[in-house]
């Protein structure tokens, strides 16, 4: 079966969206999916096709244009990334971080931090990370102990981050820190530059999936960042840290829908190719109401999805409900659909070379990250009974 009658009808989307989303998912089928699985067994991390992804703004999607951005909003955001993760969700998730780090400077910086850090991320001449998890603060963020101590024109950091994507191989880190009190008042935000002194990075972790990015800690002892290397005022570190969360839940959701549409679309071509007992696999009732079931989902997951973003944009309060329930529904989708696409290759979905077994593996950390699953639930039953 064709792409074509497999993905979503363009419902509500405008002329512009429909083309650069086209426009993302060409790229993704040139330059991103017939390497995915070689970068994936070697560990690879793509950084010249992801440079090569500036070239069609993929550097600074939501950065404003008077800041070198393209201006974008959250629901061309969710098509972009949906579209590039049917290439490769590893590849697709880092790219939404490195946008993160660009937007929080883009809006939190001063002037001279935007001409810095902001214009090379835009570019990728410098890539991004951003260090907010610690060993023992995970979800709850506000408990971070890295510390940053003022002396005279700097202040000293020390501390490790743990999990961040693309350490090690990025060039500017957007480290939260705390300069005060405990609890979330006394963290500030402060950008890193690859090569500071006592700068450092933990081996690659040897992960489940997003193996095409590398993960690992970052560790400062005694580093010496200038006091104008601070983003934002002292103490808004975590109120800095907290505005990417409903963003970052629409993107990664976005790119679990992007993986599980991947997965769906390579089940119908091989239950296409299969025979079994004198027929194509396509001509069993039983697997036909399976495919549908599981484009069903997709196509459900992902109108919440594009409501909770149209709601970003529109600066809709209910934000970061609507956020929550979408990364919630959209990344147990998208692992769900994966899973049940390995079931229908059979023992071939087992192998790699299929590339079943990579979405799976590749999309299960996506129910983790942003906000774990459950604390999306906390949220949701938070903010619907006014308890908790």
């Amino acid at each position: 079966m064709s792409r074509s009658t497999v993905t979503a009808l363009p419902f509500g989307l405008t002329e512009e969206q429909q083309t650069i989303s086209a426009m993302v998912r060409d790229f993704a089928d040139t330059e991103i999916a017939p390497y995915a699985l070689d970068w994936d067994a070697d560990h690879h991390f793509p950084v010249d096709v992801i440079r090569k992804s500036a070239e069609l703004g993929m550097g600074g999607i939501y950065v404003r244009e008077e800041s070198g951005g393209t201006g974008m909003g959250r629901m061309d955001a969710a098509l972009i990334f949906e579209a590039m993760s049917t290439g490769c969700p590893s590849v697709a998730a880092y790219i939404s971080i490195h946008n993160m780090v660009a937007w929080m400077i883009d809006k939190y910086g001063n002037e001279e931090q935007k001409e810095k850090y902001l214009l090379p991320l835009v570019s990728m001449e410098h890539l991004g990370s951003y260090c907010l998890t610690e060993p023992n603060a995970g979800s709850d963020a506000g408990a971070l102990r890295t510390s940053a101590r003022e002396d005279g024109d700097h202040f000293v950091l020390n501390g490790v981050k743990q999990f961040i994507s693309g350490a090690g191989s990025t060039d500017t880190y957007l480290v939260m820190a705390r300069t005060g009190q405990d609890g979330a008042r006394g963290i500030s935000a402060f950008i890193l530059e690859k090569g500071m002194e006592g700068l450092s990075f933990g081996a690659n972790e040897q992960k489940m999936g997003w193996r095409a990015q590398p993960t690992r800690q970052v560790i400062m002892e005694n580093v010496r960042v200038p006091k104008e290397n601070m983003l934002g005022d002292l103490g808004q570190g975590f109120k800095i840290a907290m505005s990417g969360l409903d963003g970052g839940r629409l993107n990664i959701g976005a790119c679990s829908l992007g993986g599980g549409q991947s997965a769906l679309e390579k089940a119908i071509d091989y239950m296409g190719e299969r025979q079994a007992f004198g027929t194509e696999l396509t001509g069993f009732q039983a697997l036909r109401f399976e495919v549908a079931e599981m484009q069903t989902k997709l196509e459900a997951a992902r109108a919440l999805l594009w409501r909770a973003a149209n709601a970003y944009d529109a600066g809709d309060p209910n934000t970061s409900l609507l956020s929550a329930m979408a990364k919630l529904t959209a990344t147990d989708t998208g692992f769900d659909v994966a899973n049940r696409a390995l079931q229908l290759h059979g023992g071939y979905g087992y192998l790699t070379e299929y590339g079943i077994e990579k979405l799976v593996r590749d999309l299960r950390v996506h129910q983790i990250l942003e906000g774990t699953n459950e604390i999306m639930r906390v949220i949701i039953s938070r903010k619907s009974t006014g308890v908790g």
